[in-house]
C-alpha cells in the first residue's frame, strides 16, 4: 500500500515505511521533530521543473507530465521502493498544500 502525507501530519503507526520526498527541507519543521526514515532527494522533481509549477507557468497537468518523465530517469529508486511497498504500507511526505502536488505522481508511478 502506497499513501501520502503531509509532513505537518502527526505520524501514525500504520504509517509503515516513512520517505520524505521533497528536495527542501520542509519550512518550519525540525530535522528532529519529523518521523521518517530517510530522505529521498532523488525522486523530487527538479528544481526548474518546481520553480515552474509554483509560479504558474506550467499547470498541473504540464507538471504531471514532466515530473512522470523525470521519474523515469530514476528506475533504480523507482523499484527500490517499489519492493518497499510490496512488504509493508510506504508514506510519501510532502510539504505542499493542497491536492495537487508531486506525491501524486509519485504515488501513481509506484503504482504502476
Amino acid at each position: 500500500m502506497i499513501r501520502c502525507k503531509r509532513v505537518y501530519e502527526e505520524a501514525a503507526r500504520d504509517d509503515g515505511y516513512r520517505v520524505l520526498v521533497d528536495r527542501l527541507w520542509p519550512r518550519g519543521v525540525a530535522k528532529s521533530a519529523l518521523v521518517y526514515d530517510e530522505w529521498c532527494k532523488a525522486l523530487a522533481p527538479s528544481t526548474e521543473l518546481r520553480k515552474a509549477f509554483h509560479s504558474e507557468t506550467i499547470d498541473y497537468a504540464a507538471f504531471c507530465e514532466a515530473y512522470s518523465q523525470e521519474l523515469t530517469q530514476q528506475p533504480d529508486e523507482i523499484a527500490r521502493l517499489k519492493a518497499i511497498a510490496r512488504d509493508k504500507t510506504l508514506t510519501l511526505l510532502y510539504a505542499a498544500k493542497g491536492e495537487q502536488h508531486h506525491a501524486r505522481v509519485l504515488a501513481d508511478v509506484l503504482r504502476e
